[in-house]
């Protein structure tokens, strides 16, 4: 990589946390923000807002928007993929036409591609072969991380090289970035986390409280640490930021999408009236039956993950999917 004053940085996509690491990243680095349409980014170049997703916050002065994909690239030293899972590998594909050779890239994305059960740093590999990867990811909600409160992040890749420029990017005072070198672990855990957070959220929509919160979550994090070490993940990660800390603020937040589809499921609401609704993606809905996928490829158990993708795509009630939960065969916590 280049010396310290040369880095440059392009985040490729302009919603809330794509925006947000862009907007920690420029005090540090020069970095651009590429937008989909050119609307935003020049709004966000005019005003030092995003008023799509983060119309509160101000953007620092540092922080430059285009609508042109091949213009942030081209130029850039490290490439941030800030795009969600299910059209991760068409950008990829079209960056990977503009990228220089052995760029870092960083992927962002909290799930997994529906059609090969691949994660976003084995896609970026397929279509940018040649290039580092890395993931940043954490217990990061974006509006508490873009108003300053202090927060921590995990960026995971198997060079220490690399992860100490990394780790200096993207920390600031408020924002404390540990390296992980664990890179299935630590991006197993985000993806599992979306689906847990669903459950959560359920729970939350059909009133109950706190014990069965922490259940969900203790329970929940126990699906997630199998099949992360089934897939060669290492242990200590799942009790770390990537893991614990990550699932309890998504499964605890109402800021968290995927936790907002769940209270709405336990309410009543249809998931097709719940997703029509929103502007942003809630990756757990999509990433679920991948999940179930990838444990039954394992021969890893996740019932949680099970009744999740039920409600979420075969139609059955949140409260019947609780009582299934409750219902299955009493064994040891330890198995």
């Amino acid at each position: 990589m280049p010396g310290t004053q040369e880095i440059r940085l392009a985040v490729i996509g302009a919603g809330s946390w794509g925006t947000t690491v862009a907007a920690l990243a420029c005090v540090n680095t020069p970095t651009v923000l590429w937008a989909r349409r050119a609307e935003l980014a020049a709004h966000i170049n005019a005003h030092h807002a995003n008023a799509d997703y983060l119309s509160e916050f101000d953007l620092p002065s540092e922080l430059w928007a285009t609508s042109v994909l091949d213009e942030a690239v081209s130029s850039a030293d490290v490439l941030v993929m800030a795009v969600p899972s299910h059209g991760y590998r068409d950008v990829c594909a079209e960056a990977a036409r503009s990228i220089r050779p052995w760029v870092p890239v960083v992927s962002l994305a909290k799930g997994i591609e529906r059609s090969t059960l691949k994660r976003m740093s084995e896609v970026t590999a397929e279509e940018m072969p040649g290039h580092p990867v890395a993931v940043l990811t954490g217990p990061n909600l974006a509006k508490e991380v873009i108003a300053g409160q202090p927060a921590a992040s995990v960026v995971a890749i198997d060079d220490d090289t690399i992860a100490a420029e990394l780790q200096r990017i993207f920390s600031r005072p408020t924002m404390r970035i540990y390296t992980n070198p664990d890179v299935v672990g630590c991006e197993l855990a985000g993806v599992v986390k979306n689906v847990i957070a669903i459950a959560s959220g359920m729970a939350e929509g059909m009133g109950f409280g706190d014990n069965t919160r922490a259940t969900l979550i203790t329970r929940g994090l126990a699906e997630m640490s199998r099949l992360g070490v089934a897939m060669g993940g290492d242990p200590l990660t799942f009790a770390g930021l990537a893991g614990m800390g990550d699932l309890i603020a998504t499964c605890s937040s109402r800021q968290s999408r995927n936790n907002s589809v769940g209270r709405a499921l336990g309410e009543g609401r249809t998931i097709d009236d719940i997703l029509g609704s929103m502007n942003m993606v809630a990756e757990g809905v999509k990433s679920s039956p991948s999940v179930l996928d990838l444990a039954r490829r394992y021969g890893v158990e996740m019932p949680i993950t099970e009744q999740v993708v039920a409600v979420c795509h075969e139609g059955r009630s949140a409260r019947d999917a609780l009582a299934e939960l409750m219902r299955r065969d009493k064994k040891s916590e330890l198995e």
